[in-house]
């Protein structure tokens, strides 16, 4: 028997548990030193917030959890925006927050906080460890909640004096439960829905039913039965390029959104909730399902969708039809004065291929899925949550995760401040992340929801509030600094060098890209006027406005 400490570490490796992503303090400390005996790669990450985003990341490529290592409430408090993100990515992840010692709770310490009640917001299980000798049991459970199914968060809450007292011995893991599929009834009910004649049925498709053998089901379905197929706005993990079946994401702006789905009798969820508005607008609908069309869900959080998806093929007759494959295609090398969707071409061009994208580019990376739709095949992760702050650390991440696998971080120039301390992880760990910075020097996405709300006025002191350019951000020196190597371009030709040497060479590497915001001065004040009128004019032009605005 050891301390509590090695057998909360071993615990965690016997289930499968072999990374963990820390921001360690004075509690935390034997757990820190029992890294030393175990097979437990443990990456130090300089903010909570990136090492709760690496944690996401790294269970999107992995379809494992991660632990984190965070200190105490205000630890984990700093970690929820990314928290938040995993949660609504439905990963798996297991939470380890350094307490109090059980005795010295009493005296309300400096540090002293209700972690539970912090936990509550982003975990489905959360534990207080009150005994050594329990420690393991409770880390296992841990462990198998996170696994699932569904995949959870899982919060362990370990006292200092349970991590240094002896007296304790390492669990093995559980065996894995096994997801059911949706029952026969569901899959024949949706199948009926399906093959009724004369009525127009869509897909919206999310999470594990996102990856090669649930996109190709769902393209055998659409292409015998004339469906169309939709993934979330902001999926999971989303597998895309050459050789796969293609799907239409959901836009972001509900206006958009409501044109796509215009017109459909019937909405079959798989692995996805019916889609929503991000916020409520003025005298704008928040449920985004038309209200002459019918929602059904097809599986569960808690069953295997992917083989629910497979039933759902033979009960449509479509087992027989061949999937719509994706042909190859690059995009020329863009010319001239550099914008986002320039980058975006070039990054079609030049992405290698089975790339990971971490894409948090918000309004500069609107044209990405067009200019890479033909790329060699490529994973896609975004901001499942809409908390910013997630690109970076999801990168680190998925780097940790996949280390064969060259990784791209697309990053707004506001969202990157939030957790910019990743580049000193990538630096550190030598992981193969090339960083572009779209630096407009604006919250680019603010300013378009500023004028979508209804503000009655927007004047200079609005405006500032959204304003990044005094003073300008130096993200070369920052990234230097923290040992990543870097360059700033505003020529398209510039960009396209500084790419192709990025991927040409494993390692770390940051492009900061000077790009006007998309929508600034007339067209960002025509914008939500241009939205507004899409319910109003024949769908044929509404959607070829949707083109233009989000193709």
């Amino acid at each position: 028997m050891g301390n509590g400490a090695h057998a909360l570490i071993q615990t965690l490796v016997n289930a499968g548990v072999d990374t963990c992503f820390t921001n360690p303090g004075t509690s935390e400390m034997h757990f820190v030193a029992a890294l030393d005996d175990a097979d437990m790669r443990g990456v130090l990450c300089l903010f909570e917030g990136v090492a709760s985003g690496a944690a996401d990341g790294y269970a999107r490529m992995a379809d494992k959890p991660a632990a984190t290592l965070l200190h105490l409430g205000c630890g984990l408090g700093n970690a929820l925006a990314n928290l938040h993100n995993a949660r609504k990515a439905r990963v798996p992840m297991v939470n380890i927050i350094g307490d109090h010692a059980t005795y010295h709770t009493q005296y309300d310490a400096q540090l002293q906080s209700d972690i539970e009640t912090v936990a509550k917001n982003v975990s489905s299980w959360i534990k207080t460890t009150p005994e050594t000798s329990q420690l393991a049991a409770d880390t296992a459970e841990a462990v198998a909640v996170a696994k699932g199914p569904p995949s959870q968060i899982a919060t362990l809450i370990l006292p200092a004096d349970v991590s240094w007292n002896e007296g304790a011995q390492a669990a093995q893991a559980p065996p894995p439960a096994q997801p059911p599929t949706a029952s026969d009834a569901t899959v024949q009910a949706i199948a009926q829905v399906i093959k009724k004649s004369g009525k127009k049925v869509a897909f919206l498709l999310g999470n594990r039913v996102l990856r090669e053998t649930g996109l190709r089901a769902a393209s055998q379905i659409a292409e015998k039965t004339g469906a169309k197929l939709f993934c979330e706005v902001f999926p999971t993990r989303l597998e895309r390029g050459e050789g796969l079946p293609a799907v239409e994401r959901i836009a972001y702006l509900a206006e958009l959104s409501s044109v796509q789905l215009n017109g459909y009798d019937h909405l079959v969820l798989v692995d996805a909730k019916a889609p929503v508005s991000f916020f409520a607008y003025p005298g704008k609908k928040s449920y985004l399902v038309p209200d002459n069309c019918t929602a059904h869900t097809l599986v569960e959080p808690h069953e295997d969708a992917v083989a629910s998806l497979e039933a759902l093929v033979d009960a449509v007759g479509a087992a027989d039809t061949a999937p719509k494959l994706q042909d190859a295609g690059r995009p020329a090398l863009p010319k001239g004065k550099l914008n986002a969707a320039k980058a975006c071409q070039a990054i079609g061009a030049l992405l290698p291929p089975n790339a990971i994208i971490s894409d948090e580019a918000q309004t500069s990376g609107i044209k990405l899925p067009t200019f890479t739709s033909g790329a060699p095949r490529h994973s896609v992760l975004t901001l499942t949550g809409g908390a910013i702050g997630q690109g970076l650390p999801a990168a680190v991440g998925a780097a940790v995760a996949a280390p064969d696998r060259p990784v791209l971080a697309l990053v707004g120039d506001g969202s990157a401040m939030y957790t910019i301390q990743a580049l000193w992880t990538i630096a550190r760990e030598g992981l193969d992340v090339t960083t572009i910075i779209f630096n407009n020097r604006s919250y680019g996405i603010l300013n378009i929801e500023l004028q979508r709300v209804g503000a009655d006025t927007i004047g200079p002191e609005a405006k500032a509030q959204l304003d990044l350019s005094e003073p300008a951000i130096d993200f070369v020196s920052m990234a230097q600094g923290m040992g990543v190597p870097a360059r700033r371009v505003a020529r398209a030709e510039d960009f396209n060098t500084a790419l192709k040497n990025a991927f040409a060479s494993r390692g770390p590497f940051l492009i900061d890209a000077i790009v006007p915001s998309e929508y600034e001065g007339l067209k960002l004040k025509a914008l939500p006027h241009m939205l507004s009128a899409l319910g109003s004019v024949p769908s044929p032009v509404a959607k070829a406005i949707k083109k233009k605005i989000a193709p």
